[in-house]
């Protein structure tokens, strides 16, 4: 049996196991498993190799994106450039390969929801792995950004002190934290939606609710929106070359 999985914590919002394992069916992909591995810290993976040597590759979701990086044996390319991984190939001697899907889904989220109308600046809230990957993304068509982070140390600007004509000035603004996945579900990023206008773009990183209060108080405002969805389905599509290439 080849197995995949997907390790993190907490675990009970995701949707992948599910996606795979109809993946499997649809497509008839014989004697293959996608499993949900909780860790209760990144120092567990050795563990968890070793019960598990079928394990052929994995996703890594919050919290242990840019963790994992110090178990793994090469990076490629992406994964290098953004200083995060997602997505890990367990070669056959038992190597450790980490990838970058995520930007993958990025790059398709942002062509879909921008088009060619590329916005002066944006705005990104949140500076973990998954912000990595999105400030990537953003690099890569030129748009200047600032960062929110709940440490003063880390963003431009944190959640108490960020000026509402920043807001009002990022066309683009993209939730690369997790707050308002489910069971949360009535919790928003603390910004002054006030601001939002119909000409912003707001992206969601999250996809479980499908409409978060982010989004939500954005399409109030009028708003184009944009859940994470799109992005889950191409990283993992993306995961799946990469474990077979």
């Amino acid at each position: 049996m080849r197995r995949f999985g997907l390790i993190g914590r907490p675990l009970g919002h995701s949707a992948s196991a599910a996606y795979f394992t109809a993946k499997f069916e649809r497509e008839g992909i014989a004697d293959c498993a996608f499993a949900l591995y909780e860790l209760p810290s990144i120092d567990a993976l050795p563990e968890l190799l070793r019960a598990q040597p079928e394990l052929e590759g994995f996703n890594v979701t919050i919290p242990y994106k840019r963790e994992v990086m110090r178990y793994l044996d090469d990076l490629s390319f992406d994964a290098r450039m953004i200083g995060a991984v997602n997505c890990v190939r367990r070669e056959a001697d038992g190597r450790l390969t980490g990838h970058n899907t995520d930007i993958a889904g990025l790059r398709a989220s942002l062509d879909e929801l921008l088009g060619d109308d590329l916005p002066e600046q944006a705005l990104v809230l949140g500076t973990g792995g998954a912000s990595q990957a999105v400030q990537y993304a953003l690099a890569e068509r030129n748009i200047p950004y600032a960062l929110v982070s709940r440490d003063a140390a880390k963003g431009n600007c944190t959640y108490d002190n960020l000026p509402c004509e920043v807001v009002e000035q990022s066309r683009l603004i993209v939730n690369a934290t997790p707050v308002g996945t489910y069971p949360a579900v009535d919790d928003a990023p603390r910004i002054p939606y006030a601001y939002v206008t119909p000409a912003h773009r707001l992206l969601d990183l999250v996809y479980n609710p499908p409409l978060t209060q982010f989004l939500d108080y954005g399409q109030q405002r009028g708003a184009r929106v944009m859940n994470g969805e799109r992005m889950f389905r191409v990283q993992a599509e993306a995961a799946w070359e990469i474990w077979n290439p």
